[in-house]
């Protein structure tokens, strides 16, 4: 597959913080609904990692690095986290509940 130079997409990793607000938009344009599903998981060398989200303008074609919260706790831990006790009831089911009945009159 051969491209002329001319032709390429200049190639850019920057973090999500260094947007500036142009391209902050388009991002936010490009993924309405979040970008979950289009993580990419880089590794490094040394045994490190971090994310990226892919992202393309017409000139630049970017890896967005975000920031991403890996649950290491056990199931069960976090089970515990949103259970009270051994009830079967998540915990704050009661402010969600009253706050719905509060939106409905």
């Amino acid at each position: 597959m051969a491209t002329k130079a001319g032709n390429a997409k200049k190639r850019v990793i920057i973090s999500y913080a260094n947007l500036g607000s142009d391209q902050l938009e388009a991002f936010k344009t490009t993924y309405p609904h979040g970008y979950g599903e289009s993580l990419i998981r880089i590794d490094k060398p040394s045994g490190d990692f971090f994310y990226v989200v892919p992202f393309e303008t017409d000139e630049i074609s970017y890896l967005v690095k975000v920031d991403v919260k890996i649950d290491s706790k056990p199931e069960e831990e976090l089970e515990k986290d949103y259970y009270e006790d051994d009830n079967d009831e998540i915990s704050g089911a009661e402010q969600i509940a009253d706050t719905s009945d509060e939106d409905d009159e």
